[in-house]
């Protein structure tokens, strides 16, 4: 099934021109388009399906700063500022709050591995607190066990997927900005070396910037013209349950399950880390580059299906402009989601946690994480194409930073001093393969 989603309407006709174009309507495309319009750009954000409809409403809804990358924290840490910020400045709610998060383990080595993240997360003025067994197991009340250890991250929190990308079109809108939906971008327009038309079913557009925020699609989208982009999807499955007994946290993760309340009350369910790698030429082509990352997560990942090769987002070949391309043949990436997954993680959730029993089991989706083998987005302009800025590859993190990705690229497109360093994410790093050598395309 769909992951649940907040409907919003679309501009009805399409710009001749715009000063950027906006390709993928995912809570990262949708914060760069609303921070372009607010700064009196032209702005025009197209999707080939519905705001929000893919990964963006199908993950966890953390927005967390916790064990994050040394490269992405300054981006996560402005972004949680920005999330309470777009809401006092547009109206919009997204469900923004700040309601920490806990983290909870028996494992001694991951604790460890939380501590140290703790003693780099104080150089750089991030609160965390390491929780003893007597603090974890106090917090962990609502379940059956004691536990070894934890950690809990006050100022961090979650937003909610069904409504946030949403949320921020109307924004947009709101803003003078236009939002396309069920408009499928077919390819790109270059004069004299640069970007000068991005290709719709509908039409032409007229932009010398766009901006390329397409999730799962990007890495085939940047092979029409020669561009290099590693990128393999981990099909991951997640399920709810209703409401009931207010007595679990808003959000907790433990190596048996984790869970995040949902705006009906309801959690979603999942077992983190786990997914389906589904092969697919896309995946053959950059295997080598993801052997260090499959080696580490073995335990977790497993072979998957057809699912991938049937959705069409990792195909390598090309297509042509004045044909539909595979975006619209799949207008919104809808996995099935793993039935052993499901009941794998029901019963875990169960075992830990005795009172989800009385919850009814409402719905499991799937959906595809794009991933870089650093787990680091790709984001910036492509040298080889000037006036396309990649912003794509965002390992699962992309939902909680979207605000800060949005700003930072919107900084990159506008000429505005960056929100955060900006050379740690461009696309250049991965020129160079897993084993240290440049790649041929």
């Amino acid at each position: 099934m769909p992951a649940p989603l907040t409907f919003v309407d679309s501009t009805p006709d399409l710009p001749d021109t715009a000063d950027v174009v906006v390709i993928g309507g995912g809570i990262v495309g949708s914060f760069t388009a609303y921070y372009l319009a607010k700064r009196g750009l032209k702005v025009a954000l197209v999707e080939k399906g519905r705001i929000g409809a893919e990964q963006s409403s199908r993950n966890w809804g953390w927005c967390r700063q916790q064990n994050r990358d040394a490269r992405e924290l300054p981006m996560a840490t402005k972004a949680l500022d920005l999330w309470e910020q777009f809401a006092a400045d547009s109206g919009e709610a997204t469900g923004f709050s700040r309601c920490g998060l806990l983290y909870l383990s028996d494992n001694e080595a991951e604790i460890e591995g939380w501590a140290r993240w703790r003693d780099f997360a104080q150089t750089v003025g991030v609160a965390t607190h390491m929780l003893s067994s007597a603090e974890a197991s106090e917090r962990g009340r609502f379940g059956n066990k004691p536990w070894k250890g934890g950690v809990f991250s006050p100022t961090d929190g979650t937003a909610d997927p069904s409504r946030a990308a949403p949320a921020v079109a109307r924004a947009i809108m709101a803003l003078g900005g236009t939002v396309h939906q069920g408009c499928a971008v077919r390819g790109l327009e270059t004069e004299g070396g640069r970007l000068s038309g991005v290709v719709t079913e509908r039409g032409v557009i007229r932009t010398k910037v766009a901006v390329l925020s397409a999730g799962a699609w990007a890495s085939s989208f940047c092979y029409q013209y020669g561009i290099r982009f590693p990128q393999a999807t981990i099909r991951q499955t997640v399920m709810a349950v209703g409401p009931g007994e207010d007595v679990f946290p808003p959000a907790m993760h433990s190596d048996f399950v984790s869970m995040t309340r949902r705006g009906d009350g309801g959690y979603t369910l999942s077992i983190s880390g786990s997914g389906k790698v589904d092969p697919t030429p896309q995946f053959l082509r950059f295997s080598t580059q993801f052997v260090p990352m499959f080696l580490r997560r073995w335990r977790k990942l497993s072979p998957g299906g057809l699912e991938g090769m049937r959705s069409g987002h990792e195909r390598v070949g090309r297509w042509k402009l004045d044909r539909p391309t595979p975006m619209e043949a799949m207008r919104i990436l809808d996995p099935a989601p793993d039935k052993a997954t499901v009941a794998r993680t029901h019963a875990r959730a169960l075992a830990v946690m005795p009172r989800l029993a009385d919850r009814a089991v409402t719905g499991a989706w799937a959906g595809y994480v794009d991933s870089t083998p650093d787990g680091v987005p790709g984001i910036g302009e492509v040298d080889t194409l000037p006036g396309l800025v990649l912003a794509a590859g965002f390992s699962g993190h992309g939902f909680g930073i979207g605000p800060g990705a949005g700003h930072l690229i919107a900084d990159i497109v506008s000429g505005a001093t960056p929100i955060v360093d900006p050379r740690p994410y461009h696309p250049d790093r991965f020129r160079a393969s897993a084993w240290g050598k440049v790649a041929d395309f």
